[in-house]
């Protein structure tokens, strides 16, 4: 269908894309590892509880770790071989229990079973059977969203990847096209028919072309702009209408879905894989030779980075994720999860190393923040320990998209500051408010 015209939001910030890194890097497969290592918390909602022991032999795509309760996810090993332990290992989240499994390389598999995929009903409980979450970044699980109360008219699927350095959604959409597109209408069917808008980013030209060829799908160019991937942000670019405060999206009849996300539908349905793999880009100035890689659930970071050819000299900050709103991780020694878009070595021209000063009240915060909200204030108010005053300037609101810390000339940790007030009026709301 031919593409619309072009949208924004309001506020936001212009960040330099530093996409071209690893935009032109086909996706390459990644070994799996001689060990993986695999969190049940992958996903937002309770930790999903082991359901093998140690030396239990397992196959790939076998479950592992069953969902508890609504808000949860199922858990597939990535690789055939012997639960070598169920443990806690820190994570840059804190104390987790993974599940170490020791790769046989016999890349036995298990399927799950067929089913209807004319049957909106049961393509949505395979969605939730097959441990799919929102892979953008949240890990909201998707079955969740795909049978909301409200009536829904619009799948939006999120192509934007405004995240600087990150390049994996594009490639994906380039490289497996159909398979994006097949699961963007799998999804659309749970719905029971929504109509399907594509909001690209106008840097993405190849992919506004070829998403256009599909009667079925509604190509809505966006200018580039950060965070225009934010859920709010995005809908409102794309159908002009508002989600209000507190409100999810599917109050206002949209249901909002990630680029591999709808690809992982496609697999769980038309392949009968659940989710244990993802395309993740591998990138920054820090990185010898930057990627976009399938990479199995729970491989270790240092593997990750070693077939990338290793880190330079020069590289000094690690990011899980894309450097606005992804996790500094204070040394590499993570592991692969649904939810990891990217993995960022940065060299000291690309990381801020500056201390942070004082608050000059240049308000450049406010102006930039896409929720309208006054950044220096909640961060203010923080400091000074009264959470609630900081509670009436909307820090519940934020959504931690980090444009208020970019333009910042103090560089202060603004979001940092907002995230520390949200942690404390949850405490002070479980306390009753006292």
């Amino acid at each position: 269908m031919p593409v619309l015209s072009k949208s924004t939001f309001k506020g936001g910030v212009h960040v330099p894309d530093m996409k071209a890194l690893s935009s032109g890097s086909a996706i390459e497969v990644m070994p799996a590892p001689e060990r993986v290592f695999i969190s049940v918390q992958q996903h937002i909602g309770k930790p999903a509880v082991p359901v093998v022991s140690e030396g239990d032999a397992v196959k790939k795509g076998q479950l592992i770790a069953s969902q508890d309760g609504f808000i949860s996810a199922n858990v597939y090993s990535s690789v055939s071989g012997e639960v070598e332990a169920v443990k806690k290992l820190a994570t840059n989240a804190g104390m987790q229990t993974f599940i170490v499994v020791k790769n046989d390389f016999k890349d036995e598999e298990v399927l799950l079973d067929e089913i209807d995929d004319s049957d909106g009903a049961a393509i949505a409980k395979r969605v939730g059977e097959a441990g799919i979450v929102g892979l953008g970044g949240a890990g909201f699980p998707t079955f969740v969203k795909i049978t909301p109360k409200e009536k829904i008219d619009v799948l939006l699927i999120n192509a934007a990847e405004c995240e600087p350095y990150l390049t994996c959604d594009h490639r994906v959409l380039i490289e497996y096209t159909e398979q994006f597109v097949e699961g963007a209408r799998l999804a659309s069917k749970a719905l029971g028919g929504a109509k399907i808008f594509v909001g690209v980013e106008d840097n993405k030209p190849d992919v506004i072309e070829k998403l256009s060829s599909f009667d079925d799908l509604n190509v809505v160019p966006l200018k580039k702009k950060y965070p225009q991937g934010g859920e709010k942000q995005l809908i409102f670019a794309v159908t002009g209408r508002k989600v209000g405060i507190g409100k999810l999206p599917a109050s206002t009849g949209v249901c909002v879905l990630n680029v591999q996300t709808a690809r992982a539908i496609y697999k769980a349905i038309k392949e009968r894989r659940p989710l244990y793999e993802r395309v993740m880009t591998v990138t920054g100035k820090g990185v010898k030779t930057p990627k976009n890689l399938l990479v199995a659930n729970g491989t270790p970071y240092t593997e990750i980075l070693a077939f990338c050819g290793g880190m330079t000299d020069d590289a000094i900050k690690a990011v899980a994720g894309g450097p606005m709103m992804g996790k500094v991780l204070p040394f590499v020694n993570g592991y692969a999860k649904k939810t990891d878009s990217g993995l960022l070595i940065l060299t000291d021209k690309e990381a801020n190393v500056r201390e942070p000063s004082a608050c000059i009240n240049c308000s450049r915060c406010a102006k930039a923040c896409p929720m309208k909200l006054m950044p220096m204030y909640i961060d203010l108010f923080t400091l000074e320990q009264k959470y609630e005053r900081a509670g009436e300037y909307g820090a519940m609101n934020c959504i931690e998209c980090g444009a208020c810390a970019y333009v910042c000339p103090a560089k202060r940790d603004l979001v940092g500051s907002i995230q520390y007030c949200k942690k404390k009026l949850r405490e002070i709301s479980a306390q009753g408010g006292k």
